[in-house]
Order: structure tokens, then sequence, then C-alpha cells
């Protein structure tokens, strides 16, 4: 999906996020406030953060100062001018809570496209699409997976003059999106000729080049999808991140993981990893491989080399546990040393 060519950047936009500000279950209303390029966030509504800030809220500095309201009509009051809604959390079980329904009427009603990330479909529903023609607005659905041209990979991304770069995790919710994102923004800093691909809707709804939430792609096109969007990001770049998904190494998810790896065949592989987690989350039966397991994964499964490690722990002490450039993204200067520690892989 290209929301770049629905929607002129950058949108006023308003972000639902009710009860997940902040936290790891709001990470898509969490990614859009802090990275987006495409969703201009202008008011974020979750009751349980009312009267706070996105920056206050995220703990921040380099977020702006955006109004955390406790309803929809407070949203639309303090900010009048926003043109769409995203909404930021997809509840576990994948249904619509109740008590959304009638926030999102009221952002349409307004006159604002809705961006949604949830696993159920607004435009496959007479009612949603019945309210969204009446109130001349659009509906996106970024779960939806592409429906024609889906083909397994040939190889055909090995013909592409660029390089490309892809982030593999030790577990899901480790930050792979936000290290792709910060490793792009560095790329583009520093002047090189870059653009991204995602795998997840924060990527898509973040604005990335090209993107699709690939664990709804059938099992058998989800190399050849990724390798399609890295041919046609390469084919304009010459600097290619591609956002990954899950761990090599992690029972419930590695299919998604080895399809994106296959399908982007990358250059070079930044590891991310969270040093405190001993489980994965929310499957504890399930032990953390670790750093050197996935490194051993990666260098078995592809040609490429593992370039560089980035943590949510202390830089230093995990370059001396890994033997692996480190740098955690969230310090200043750690996406340049990542960025630094790949250019010299390549």
């Amino acid at each position: 999906m290209d929301l770049y060519g629905a929607f002129d950047a950058p949108v006023p936009t308003v972000v639902l996020a009710e009860g997940e500000f902040g936290t790891p279950g709001g990470k898509t209303a969490n990614g859009v406030v802090m990275h987006s390029e495409l969703f201009d966030a202008r008011a974020v509504v979750d009751s349980t953060s009312a009267g706070s800030t996105a920056d206050e809220v995220l703990g921040r500095s380099d977020v702006r100062p955006i109004p955390v309201v406790d309803t929809m009509e407070e949203a639309l009051e303090r900010a009048p001018e926003v043109e769409a809604l995203v909404i930021g959390v997809a509840p576990a079980g994948g249904a619509l809570p109740e008590a959304w329904v009638e926030d999102i009427r009221t952002a349409m009603r307004a006159g604002c496209d809705v961006v949604s990330g949830l696993h159920v479909f607004l435009g496959d529903d007479e009612e949603w699409a019945g309210l969204a023609e009446e109130c001349g607005v659009r509906l996106f659905d970024v779960r939806k997976p592409p429906e024609e041209d889906l083909r397994v990979a040939d190889g055909h991304v090995d013909e592409v003059d660029c390089d490309v770069v892809l982030t593999v995790g030790t577990d899901c919710a480790v930050g792979k999106r936000t290290t792709t994102f910060e490793l792009y923004r560095a790329a583009k800093e520093a002047g090189l000729s870059a653009g991204w691909v995602a795998t997840g809707q924060t990527g898509l709804m973040v604005g990335a080049d090209r993107g699709v939430v690939i664990d709804r792609v059938p099992a058998d096109f989800t190399a050849g999808v990724v390798e399609d969007m890295v041919a046609t990001v390469g084919g304009e770049n010459d600097l290619v991140f591609v956002e990954g998904q899950g761990a090599l190494s992690h029972r419930a998810y590695s299919s998604v993981t080895l399809g994106i790896l296959h399908g982007a065949w990358p250059d070079a592989v930044v590891l991310v990893d969270d040093p405190s987690r001993e489980s994965r989350t929310h499957f504890e039966r399930f032990p953390i491989a670790g750093v050197a397991q996935e490194r051993t994964n990666v260098e078995e499964l592809s040609d490429a080399a593992v370039a560089a490690l980035s943590t949510w722990g202390d830089s230093d002490e995990e370059a001396e546990r890994h033997g692996l450039p480190t740098a955690n993204v969230f310090d200043e200067g750690g996406p340049e040393d990542l960025l630094a520690a790949v250019r010299e892989v390549l």
C-alpha cells in the first residue's frame, strides 16, 4: 500500500490511542506521533493520559508537546484543521471496541479520512462504507493484503543496483521498526540516496516508501511481495532499509521472519535486542534465544553479514558482551553509529 499516493503530506491528523498511548500496546500511535512523515499529529485521544502532552507521555524531549485529550470532540475543538483520523491501537482479539465507534463516527462527520490498523476491515462493512460515502471521506484498512499480482520470489531483487539493509529481532516488539526508521533518517541526513520498506502497520502509517502488513499475506507469497517492494524502492535509491518482523528463532512467527529475509536478500543486517527479556512477549513458555543464536541464524540462512546491534540497553556493555558495533537509537548519535557500522560492512 502506498499511502503517500493517497494523501498530500503532511496531513493534519488526530490519533486515537485510547488506554494505550505510551505503552507497547499503543506502538502504532507512538510511532505515528514520534516519526510519521505523512501524518502530522495535532491531538491524541486517550482518556487515561488526558491533560498531559505527547512528549511527557512518551518521555521524549524531541517530540512536540501535542495535547492528549479525553474525547474526540475535544480533539476536534483543539485541532479543527485535522483531515485524518489514525487508529493507533489494534486491540487483542481483533474486534473494534464498541467504545470507539462513536469516536470514529464523530471524526468522519467532521470530514476526517480514517486510517485503520484494526484486524477488522471498515471498508468491507456496509454501515461504515455507507457513512464514509455520506460524509465524503475515505477508509484505509492498512492490514488488508494485496489481492493482485501475488507471486513467489524468483531472486530478481539480486539484479537491482542498490544495497539492502534488514533489521532482524531477537523477539517481537523490540524496536525493529524504530531502528529501521532511525537508520533511514540518519542516511537521509547524511545526504545518502535512501528509501525504506515497511512490513507492519506502523511503518505504513509513518510513511514508508512502500509497505504491506506482511503477516496478512499468504505464506507462499511473503518473500515475493517483499522482493517486489525492495526492487521498486531500490530502483529509485542506492540504499534500502527493510523493516523486519518477529525473530528467526520464534516458534510462532519465524515463517514471516524468514520470508522477509529471503525476499529482501539483504547485504547487511542490524540485529535488534532488548537485553532485559528472558522470555518472549505474550509467549512466556518460549525463552529468548539471544543475540548470538540470531546472528548464527541470519548468517546461515542468507548471504548477509550482521553489521551491528541495536539495543535497548547500555551500548558499551552490550558491545563488549556480543562483540558487535552497538548503539541505542534513543541515545544521541546512536542511529549515526549504527549507520557507520552498516556502511563499513557494505
